[in-house]
């Protein structure tokens, strides 16, 4: 509160934007986003979001059903932090010129990569499953608010991003009482409940059909070199196939 309020304070205009500064002008092309993207990208977060929950609450007990020792479990389990900055980093390096639904992909498929190391190797291999877990979790906090962007535009940004987490948090509330209890029953067999739902998560995006996202250009231009702009921003971020 004493770092952030005062920041807000003496950061954010008063009035609105600045009228020193220009105003950001955004185009969209004509073609609308498929009408299933909003149900699959509800699924995709309600999934994710799931893991995450049962993660938060459960990651020790699961590592310590692969015989790891309570300090070992601890000491890997502390990874996952790190793991999450580390990613967002290197999304926000490396992976900045892909669309959000290919980082959306990779974040998905990163729970159920360690999961594998976790069932072939057992206890050495739960450090591999906390980094990689870790991973994924921290770009599937980014992709909460890119991926709507990207396919929706700025227009309704609000709105449609509570609609998307209504489901995702319920889910996510439910998943320590639920995921607890599937692992007292059948121990690390718990993990392949988690990989399979990050896995549809992963499946579910290939059913978007690709299109052009957002344009966005941070000064009005007009005429031909507007259009060519735009031109070059949709080329640039297509939605995989």
């Amino acid at each position: 509160m004493l770092l952030a309020a005062p920041i807000n304070w003496l950061a954010i205009p008063r009035h609105g934007v600045p009228t020193a500064l220009p105003r950001a002008t955004t185009e969209t092309v004509a073609t609308a986003p498929p009408r299933a993207a909003m149900p699959i990208l509800a699924f995709f977060f309600a999934a994710t979001w799931f893991v995450q929950g049962a993660m938060a609450a459960h990651l020790p007990g699961l590592l310590q059903a692969t015989g790891a020792s309570s300090a070992a479990a601890i000491a890997a389990a502390s990874l996952v932090g790190p793991a999450q900055v580390g990613a967002r980093i290197v999304e926000f390096g490396l992976l900045r010129s892909f669309h959000p639904v290919s980082s959306a992909r990779l974040a998905s498929a990163l729970h159920p990569i360690g999961a594998a190391f976790l069932v072939a190797f057992g206890a050495p291999g739960i450090i591999a499953f906390a980094l990689l877990h870790g991973a994924g979790n921290g770009m599937i906090t980014i992709a909460k608010g890119t991926l709507p962007l990207a396919l929706f535009g700025p227009g309704g940004y609000g709105l449609r991003s509570g609609l998307l987490s209504a489901p995702a948090r319920m889910l996510q509330a439910s998943a320590p009482f639920l995921f607890g209890l599937l692992l007292d029953r059948v121990g690390l067999g718990a993990v392949g409940l988690s990989a399979g739902l990050c896995l549809a998560a992963f499946a579910s995006l290939f059913l978007m059909r690709p299109r052009r996202a957002v344009a966005a250009d941070p000064s009005p231009v007009r005429g031909s070199d507007a259009n060519r702009r735009t031109t070059l921003l949709s080329r640039d971020h297509l939605l995989p196939r």
